[in-house]
């Protein structure tokens, strides 16, 4: 005896839906099949010649189904008029569209439901509890009307909302009912069914109903609350979406993601996806474990996607969130340090730090002329030029392609007010990078430098103003990068412990206590130096004081910091 009756509701891949409709249908399953209006003629003939032999499939008439109108709920009405007027010894009707696979054998859905004769599965939630859905209209979706296709005409859609609720317009609801949202695909009970369809107060129902937004989630959802002895609020058909209210898609590599779920039908399924059509409709015991259905056994893997298509991987730039500031899942992909003025002050300072913390040490990245990669590299991982042309058209996709395509390493660069300044925002606000910063020792290659005073001073001040301003950045209070600074001066009264407490930041397990620092710059005269530029006319600040009789300074190796303990 028929128990177990499906409705159809197809608009493409006729042919696996066909699949499908024979697998229940020779299996004592009735089957009334459902096609989308705005199928060709052909495809639709064709799909009927392809289960003429089959004595329990039936096909409703057509309505036009578009994605949040009328039509798919009167083509569910008029699939389920045949199916209760045809098959009469049907209990349970399930729902399902022509993009639905069967996970488990149909004994297992016809015994599960013949042990619960007297309830539906439809999940039915009040618009107060329902946290899932998109677009901004919940009770709305009730109240207001609806005459343009959300897709079709989605201007007018949005200008219409906006005009009702200027206006302050508001449908009445019918009495008696409570809007509930839920899942399309349902399983419900012959007689509740029959309650829905035959009431008196259907036409009411039907003419309130055209004009809500996606009635397809609220019609029987509804209507269900009015009729059923026992509504179990759960859908028995898998079915997953994303962030934007999207299905998600079952291809051949996701068999075994099924197969956990222990559900009775999955969708959407993809119409090219062999494996799963063959392995499921195969009929083989064992496919699949008799059990309850539970999708919230795979429920940890969805949010995962979800997550890494809404956030991506840290520092990884992807198409849905480059256009958008701010929308990054982190900066850059890991921890880098930024050293300014440092390699002014410090012979060779690249070459000692990459020897102290054992990694490669570059230059002023953002140099005027080319990118001083370490070692002088023109080209670096991930095929990243020195060309300055290149690395200015994005200075930002530059070092974040630096920073993720040398993951595991740590990196180091110079930065200076001679480099390219548009960087300087991206790197404050990157927690990624800690920035140590000894002010004005950009003026230690101008007072080396054999050039004439008056081009030194203009230099001078130009680079002081672009050093300010940068300073000014970095105490912003909207900073996230971990910044350290120094005047020269103060610098130079004991480098040890600054250069210990970099040192152990980058490297903090190595606990290596420094015993000597980089070779400092000869800065003999240094202090008349500033004196001058005083002089004429030009106010340096940002150095700290230097007296101008007492500007040589000793090499910090035979300078002693104070004791460094280690806990």
């Amino acid at each position: 005896m028929a128990t177990l009756g499906f409705l159809m509701l197809c608009h493409t891949a006729l042919d696996r839906a066909g699949q499908v409709a024979r697998h229940w249908a020779e299996r004592d399953c009735p089957v009334v099949v459902h096609v989308d209006a705005k199928v060709r003629a052909r495809a639709y003939d064709r799909l009927r010649k392809s289960l003429a032999d089959l004595s329990n499939v039936r096909f409703s008439r057509r309505f036009v189904c578009e994605w949040g109108t009328w039509g798919l709920v009167a083509a569910t009405q008029a699939a389920a008029e045949v199916m209760l007027r045809d098959f009469p010894d049907v209990r349970h009707v399930y729902l399902a569209s022509g993009s639905c696979l069967p996970l488990r054998p149909v004994e297992d859905l016809r015994a599960y439901l013949d042990a619960r004769p007297r309830t539906d599965f439809i999940e039915s939630v009040t618009t107060e509890d329902v946290g899932w859905t998109v677009g901004g209209l919940s009770l709305e979706r009730f109240t207001l009307r609806f005459p343009f296709s959300w897709r079709r005409h989605r201007k007018l859609f949005d200008a219409y909302v906006r005009l009702q609720r200027r206006l302050g317009y508001r449908r009445a609801i019918p009495q008696g009912l409570q809007p509930h949202l839920g899942s399309q695909w349902w399983c419900l009970t012959r007689a509740t069914l029959s309650a829905i369809l035959d009431d008196p107060e259907r036409p009411v129902y039907d003419r309130y109903f055209r004009r809500v937004w996606i009635p397809d989630e609220s019609y029987f959802q509804t209507l269900v609350r009015l009729y059923s002895q026992n509504v179990e609020s759960r859908s028995l058909t898998l079915s997953k979406f994303d962030f934007q209210g999207k299905p998600h898609i079952f291809y051949d590599d996701h068999l075994q993601l099924l197969r956990r779920s222990d559900c009775f039908m999955a969708r959407k399924i993809w119409p090219q996806a062999d494996r799963l059509y063959r392995t499921f409709l195969s009929g083989e015991p064992g496919v699949m474990q008799a059990g309850e259905p539970n999708p919230g056994k795979i429920d940890r893997l969805f949010s995962k996607a979800v997550e890494r298509r809404t956030r991506g991987r840290p520092g990884l730039y992807m198409q849905s969130r480059f256009p958008h500031e701010n929308w990054e899942n982190g900066k850059t992909g890991n921890v880098y340090s930024v050293f300014e003025g440092f390699s002014e002050t410090f012979e060779d300072f690249e070459v000692w730090l990459g020897k102290v913390i054992g990694t490669r040490v570059h230059g002023h990245l953002f140099a005027p002329d080319r990118a001083e990669f370490a070692g002088g590299e023109t080209v670096y991982n991930g095929s990243l030029s020195d060309s300055a042309a290149l690395r200015d058209y994005n200075p930002r996709s530059f070092i974040t392609n630096l920073v993720w395509n040398t993951r595991g390493e740590r990196q180091c660069f110079q930065f200076g007010p001679g480099d390219r300044q548009d960087l300087g925002w991206f790197l404050a606000m990157d927690p990624n990078a800690q920035i140590s910063v000894i002010t004005g020792a950009w003026a230690i290659p101008l007072f080396k430098s054999n050039r004439d005073f008056g081009d030194i001073r203009r230099e001078a001040a130009q680079l002081q103003k672009i050093e300010q301003e940068h300073l000014n950045v970095l105490r912003s209070p909207y900073v996230k990068a971990r910044i350290r600074i120094w005047t020269l001066a103060e610098f130079l009264e004991s480098p040890m412990e600054p250069l210990q407490t970099i040192v152990d930041e980058i490297s903090p397990r190595a606990l290596r206590r420094l015993t000597e620092a980089p070779r400092l710059t000869d800065l003999t005269g240094f202090g008349q130096f500033l004196q001058n530029l005083r002089n004429q006319g030009m106010q340096p600040v940002l150095m700290g004081d230097f007296p101008v009789g007492g500007g040589d300074v000793q090499p910090a190796r035979t300078q002693r910091g104070r004791p460094y303990l280690v806990k």
